[in-house]
């Protein structure tokens, strides 16, 4: 009944994807291609999340 008073955990996952990309984005332009690698595989992983959010609607 009160289902709208939850979050929308497909908007929180998209925020932070986007925000790892950006995160790693500036790893990358400052040279930190260690940083960019892992800040990229965690962006990864985060999307399959939301991938498998929108298979199960």
């Amino acid at each position: 009944m009160l289902g709208f008073l939850k979050g929308d955990p497909r908007k929180k996952l998209q925020k932070a994807y986007e925000a790892k990309l950006t995160k790693a984005l500036h790893a990358q332009r400052n040279g930190d291609l260690r940083s960019h690698g892992t800040l990229t595989e965690e962006a990864e992983r985060i999307y399959a999340e939301i991938r498998a959010l929108d298979e199960n609607r």
